[in-house]
Formats: C-alpha cells, sequence, structure tokens
C-alpha cells in the first residue's frame, strides 16, 4: 500500500463566510461603532495577495477587492472601511456572504462587534476552507 503524504496543515487558499451582516446602527459612546473584521493570517514568507467577493441575497456579486498580506503577518480588515477594501462599499444592514482567495495558504476568521444596543455584542467564527 502507498503511503500518502500529508500536507502540513498551515491554511488554505479558499476560504467562505456565510453570514456578514453590518449592522445599521450604533449606540453608546461615539468610538464604538458596529463593525466586522476579516481577520486574515499569513503563515507564509511570501506575501499573500489575497482577493474577496461578497455575494448578497437581491443583487450581483462585488468582485475583484484586492488585498496584500506580508508574510509571517495578520491583518484586521474593517470591512465597514472602503479605504481598506480599495474603495469598495459593502452596504450596511444587507446580509451578505464571502469568498476569500489567496495565492498562498492563509487562515480566515470574521468577527462581528454589534453595539445597536447598550450591552454590545461581539461574535467571532472561523471561515469554511473550500480546498
Amino acid at each position: 500500500m502507498a503511503r500518502r503524504r500529508s500536507r502540513p496543515n498551515h491554511g488554505r487558499r479558499v476560504w467562505y463566510i456565510p453570514d456578514g451582516y453590518l449592522p445599521p446602527l450604533s449606540s453608546g459612546p461615539s468610538e464604538l461603532v458596529s463593525h466586522e473584521s476579516l481577520c486574515l493570517l499569513n503563515p507564509s514568507p511570501q506575501e499573500a495577495h489575497v482577493t474577496l467577493t461578497v455575494y448578497f441575497e437581491d443583487r450581483d456579486p462585488l468582485r475583484g477587492i484586492s488585498l496584500k498580506v506580508p508574510p509571517e503577518r495578520t491583518w484586521h480588515v474593517r470591512l465597514d472601511r472602503p479605504e481598506q477594501l480599495g474603495g469598495h462599499v459593502i452596504p450596511r444592514g444587507v446580509p451578505y456572504a464571502l469568498k476569500v482567495e489567496s495565492d498562498v495558504p492563509i487562515v480566515v476568521q470574521l468577527s462581528r462587534m454589534d453595539v445597536t444596543q447598550p450591552n454590545l455584542a461581539l461574535m467571532t467564527t472561523m471561515g469554511y476552507p473550500a480546498e
């Protein structure tokens, strides 16, 4: 029987986040704004060239959002800040999903801070690795 070579489990090139939502309102101190962060970890010794596709229920996908993550670094991309998304805007109050593609294996996590009421909520989830 041939011995199967195991591949190091240090990330994947394609990830999905099925539940995205930027809450439309915030309450409390002005420095607390409801938002989501896409946490990208690049354990590779090479720069990661990452492309995002944003899927919606009632409109065509938003494609071609390009990001770069330096080697052996992490980047928490604020999805409510167009300047971090090459000028692209993800609308608030609209459910969406994400596809994250990279040219080197990375690890992907999504975190949401919801401050639509005084008792804020923080949610985090790992992406689904598609490979």
